[in-house]
């Protein structure tokens, strides 16, 4: 399975990665901020969804059209 950002770049297990556009989180009132420097995502078994950890939200899933690949 190949997992791609919104570039197109192949993203890898443990990548980081970086926010493209203002995110509302659902059943919180918080929003991830363009810009947001994401470290350490983790694949899951769909190819358009990402695991990640931010500040004060764990197990937080982003779909990849709204990542570019860091580094």
């Amino acid at each position: 399975m190949i997992v791609k950002d919104s570039n197109g770049a192949v993203l890898a297990e443990g990548d980081n990665v970086q926010v493209i556009k203002d995110l509302k989180v659902k059943g919180t009132s918080a929003i991830v901020k363009r810009g947001t420097m994401i470290k350490g995502i983790h694949l899951t078994d769909d190819p358009d969804l990402i695991e990640c950890r931010i500040e004060k939200i764990k197990g937080l899933v982003l779909r990849t059209e709204f990542l570019k690949k860091v580094g």
